[in-house]
């Protein structure tokens, strides 16, 4: 079993708590089912509110800690983890903390699965941060986009601007103020007529970059609430966008379990 303890800092529902750290209604009530909860050192198996400053202590089970993150290889410096759609990758409540501390080097939205990289401690944290910003660690992405979408291979450019208060961006053909220069690199693994099947290369690795980049091509991803259409996603019957990382490619990092290694995991979508 594992075990996770937190402070309360916002009052609310013990169930609704617990599911901010990634668990499904069905795990949170099995926890609570077999007693595996306690409140401020109390064992609950009630949906009890609670406050700020309790002390809440729960157990999950590796089956549980497998739906959040798969471990595709682990050694004394590092984990690479296939991590699932709905979970943060940084902070108490995402990866960092259900892997016991491990240190996040790069991120992939909540609502974005796919292979990942932890350091476990300082010094590998130090020289994979040196890695990506060397460009030493490719990263590739698959998504089922709306539309026909048919490109060999091709780098898109365009311009990016972030608005920080909102966490949405905007793509611009030309140059505007305050926007920064992207480049999305496109590959069709397989085009029809309703969607087809992509494949992303980031030259630049901007906030949002891939969602809103295809959608402002006029294919979003399929499932993507905010960059995409409700009407397709409707259609789709997707409500979880269909974009996952599916290999790491390392150079020398200097981590001996990563050099010259690519990991590579594809989504269970992927057809």
């Amino acid at each position: 079993m594992n075990k996770k303890q937190i402070v309360v800092e916002k009052d609310k529902k013990l169930v609704s708590l617990l599911q901010d750290y990634g668990f499904s209604f069905a795990d949170v009530n099995k926890m609570l089912r077999n007693k595996d909860v306690r409140v401020n050192g109390k064992a609950t198996k009630e949906n009890i509110s609670v406050f700020e400053g309790d002390e809440v202590v729960f157990y999950f089970s590796d089956d549980m800690l497998a739906k959040k993150a798969d471990i595709i290889y682990e050694d004394d410096d590092v984990y690479v983890v296939y991590k699932a759609a709905g979970i943060e990758s940084e902070g108490e409540k995402g990866l960092e903390s259900v892997l016991d501390g491990a240190i996040a080097v790069h991120r992939l939205d909540r609502n974005t699965e796919g292979v990942m990289v932890f350091a476990k401690n300082q010094q590998s944290a130090l020289k994979l941060e040196s890695a990506f910003k060397k460009h030493l660690v490719e990263k590739r992405y698959v998504a089922e986009v709306v539309g026909r979408f048919d490109v060999k291979e091709k780098k898109f450019d365009a311009f990016l601007l972030k608005d920080a208060q909102t966490s949405y961006v905007k793509i611009f053909e030309s140059k505007t103020k305050g926007a920064v220069p992207i480049s999305t690199i496109v590959k069709t693994l397989k085009a029809g007529n309703e969607s087809s099947l992509v494949e992303i290369g980031l030259v630049t690795g901007k906030t949002h970059q891939i969602r809103a980049h295809l959608a402002f091509l006029g294919h979003p991803i399929i499932g993507d609430g905010k960059y995409g259409k409700n009407e397709d996603n409707k259609k789709f019957q997707q409500s979880r966008q269909k974009l996952g990382c599916f290999r790491l490619k390392f150079d020398f990092v200097g981590i001996e379990g990563l050099n010259f290694k690519t990991f590579e995991k594809k989504p269970k979508w992927f057809v």
